[in-house]
C-alpha cells in the first residue's frame, strides 16, 4: 500500500516546470527514478537535490518519499547539499592510498582552506564545499583506475599519476575561472 503524500509547497520548487518536464520525459521507463534524479540534479544551479524537490518528485510520481530518499543517499553521484562550481574528487582506494592520495587530500584541504569536521563519515565519504561555493572536495572509495594511481577527478575528468604539483596547477587553473 502506498502512503498518501501531502502535496509539497510548490513555491519552494525553484524550477517546477523543469521538474515536471523531466518527470514526463521519463515516466513509465525502466530506471525512471534514477534518470529523473540525475537530470533534475544536473539542471540545478548548485548540482544537488533539495528536500522539497524530492518531496515534489514523490508527489508527482507516486513513489514513496522514503524510496526516493534511499536511492538519493545510496548512489554517490547524488548530492543532498549544494555543491561547488568545481568538483575535485580524490580516490582513497588501496592503490591510490599507497601512492600518496592521502597527502593529496591533506594538501588540497589546506589549499582550499577547508577542514574535515569528522561528520562526513570517514575518508571514503568526505564531501566539503568551500564557503564561496567555488569548490567541492570529495573522496571516493575507488575509481577503478588503479593502474593510474593516485587518481583525481576534476569536474568529471580523470587525471592519473597525480602529484602535489600537478594538483596545485589544476587548482590554480580553476581558480582563474577555467572550469573544465
Amino acid at each position: 500500500m502506498k502512503a498518501v503524500l501531502a502535496q509539497p509547497q510548490q513555491s519552494l520548487i525553484e524550477n517546477q516546470d523543469l521538474v515536471d518536464r523531466v518527470i514526463a520525459k521519463h515516466d513509465g521507463r525502466p530506471g525512471m527514478l534514477l534518470s529523473i534524479l540525475e537530470e533534475v540534479q544536473e539542471n540545478h544551479p548548485h548540482k544537488y537535490l533539495p528536500a522539497e524537490v524530492l518531496d515534489y518528485i514523490a508527489h508527482k510520481t507516486n513513489i514513496p518519499r522514503a524510496q526516493i530518499y534511499s536511492v538519493a543517499t545510496f548512489y554517490a553521484l547524488f548530492n543532498l547539499e549544494p555543491q561547488g562550481q568545481n568538483t575535485i574528487c580524490i580516490c582513497r582506494g588501496t592503490a591510490c592510498h599507497t601512492r600518496g592520495s592521502r597527502n593529496l587530500l591533506e594538501r588540497l584541504k589546506l589549499e582550499l582552506g577547508v577542514k574535515d569536521s569528522g561528520e562526513e563519515g570517514g575518508a571514503d565519504k568526505l564531501s566539503i564545499t568551500t564557503p564561496d561555493r567555488k569548490f567541492t572536495l570529495r573522496t571516493v572509495a575507488c575509481f577503478g583506475q588503479c593502474a593510474l594511481a593516485p587518481v583525481v577527478e576534476v569536474n568529471h575528468h580523470i587525471l592519473g599519476h597525480v602529484n602535489e604539483q600537478a594538483l596545485e596547477r589544476e587548482i590554480a587553473a580553476l581558480g582563474k575561472g577555467k572550469k573544465k
